[in-house]
């Protein structure tokens, strides 16, 4: 076998690889035993089909069959010869695969980044940790007021914060009209046109009004966008919105709470615990940027989009948890690549580089290790640990527990030896 790289880019290598005449013969003459094993005909049973016949009613048979063991092999082959570490499957190019000569073909991959580390440790950064507020617990409760909040009928015009049940008429121009009864909204919400909402503040049940209207240039229906029309709206019912009051009894009917101050206690435990988590998170950034900014390296193209593509299935997932079917939406996936590219850049050199910190460290985590996280899972869970186990196997994810173990110590040995100022 000859393989020749050629340098396409930091992580880009062409492979130009040619096999012998002497290994081709032989891988075709155990696609022609493979395919005449299998091989029908009328008149022959299965298996029986002469080597004449096979050769002209199954050539194509054989030479897919060549190409299906013999090239993945070569490949492997080449990789190992060049100690090439590819994070994608390869696009093979210039295949040239005949029975009586050598197969050459090219395969452009991409590989793993070469991290030189040099300053990782004692890195210079600015952190200022948030504090907690009490008044962060009063903006808490007065969400749970908010979701917790009535809308009563009153016998008044409809102001902004009331919620009205409308029965309109849309008519863009040039277009037929199209009508909807019984349409609610709460006037100030921005869930319909700002030109509506105008339209039924000062308007009491019974109260009509017409209006001019222009859809936003970014309209879901493509024909509206941009286009101006009229509106016809009358208000069926006003509703204003009644919070409940915060006292014991509010407490008690979210849970387990005797009373206000119990349920004040839990909430500042939690928001507690979470802005640890934001200024810890805040921290990890600002160190591993630091670290970054000491090792400039590029990552593959294929990593990144991997990682975009991640991002954007968590977003249609979180869509489906909502209840929106994420099918139903205009996705420009072409702006959210340009947007989403740079913090998945940095995702993909930060998991780089604290692996190649944890490697030279001698933090990569082994076995006992990864067992003890998936016990601290199986515990949390209250899930037996060897179901935990099973699961994690099954699912691709144990190894994702021991790359995450290994980038967690690294970036504690970041921080632990880090000159950190505010």
């Amino acid at each position: 076998m000859k393989v020749d790289v050629e340098e396409m880019g930091a992580c880009k290598r062409r492979l130009q690889v040619e096999e012998t005449q002497e290994v081709v013969e032989q891988a075709w003459g155990k696609a022609f035993a493979r395919v005449q094993k299998q091989a029908r005909l009328p008149g022959f049973r299965k298996g029986k089909v002469p080597a004449s016949m096979i050769k002209l009613h199954f050539s194509d048979d054989v030479k897919q069959e060549v190409a299906r063991h013999l090239i993945p092999e070569v490949y492997r082959q080449a990789l190992e010869e060049t100690h090439l570490r590819p994070v994608e499957e390869p696009d093979l190019q210039d295949v040239t695969l005949e029975e009586r000569t050598p197969l050459k073909f090219s395969a452009v991959v991409e590989i793993r980044p070469s991290v030189t580390l040099g300053q990782y440790l004692g890195l210079a950064v600015k952190h200022e940790p948030k504090a907690f507020a009490e008044t962060e617990v009063d903006e808490a409760l007065a969400q749970l007021q908010e979701q917790h909040a009535v809308y009563r009928t009153v016998e008044r015009a409809a102001d902004v914060g009331d919620l009205v049940v409308v029965d309109y008429t849309l008519t863009p121009d040039g277009m037929e009209p199209r009508a909807e009864t019984a349409y609610t909204f709460v006037i100030g919400g921005g869930s319909v046109m700002p030109e509506i909402e105008e339209a039924v503040i000062g308007l009491a049940a019974n109260g009509t009004r017409s209006t001019r209207v222009r859809f936003p240039d970014e309209h879901r229906n493509e024909a509206l966008r941009g286009k101006s029309g009229a509106a016809e709206v009358k208000v069926v019912e006003v509703k204003e919105k009644v919070l409940p009051a915060l006292d014991d009894e509010f407490a008690k009917g979210l849970g387990a709470f005797e009373t206000l101050e119990a349920l004040r206690t839990e909430m500042r435990t939690g928001l507690t615990k979470r802005r640890e988590q934001e200024n810890r998170r805040a921290l990890d950034n600002a160190v591993v940027d630091a670290a970054l900014a000491q090792h400039p390296f590029e990552v593959p193209e294929a990593l990144v989009l991997r990682q975009v593509g991640t991002q954007i299935e968590h977003m249609r997932e979180h869509m489906r948890r909502q209840g929106v079917d994420p099918d139903r939406l205009p996705w420009d996936y072409a702006k959210m690549l340009e947007e989403l590219r740079p913090g998945a850049t940095t995702a993909v050199r930060r998991a780089f580089l604290l692996e190649a910190v944890a490697e030279k460290e001698g933090l990569v985590p082994d076995d006992a290790a990864v067992d003890a996280e998936v016990e601290r899972i199986a515990q949390s869970t209250q899930r037996p640990a060897p179901a935990v186990r099973a699961m994690l196997e099954q699912n691709g994810s144990l190894e994702g527990i021991r790359v995450s173990l290994m980038e967690q110590r690294a970036l504690d040995l970041l921080i632990e030896r880090a000159a950190i100022t505010p």
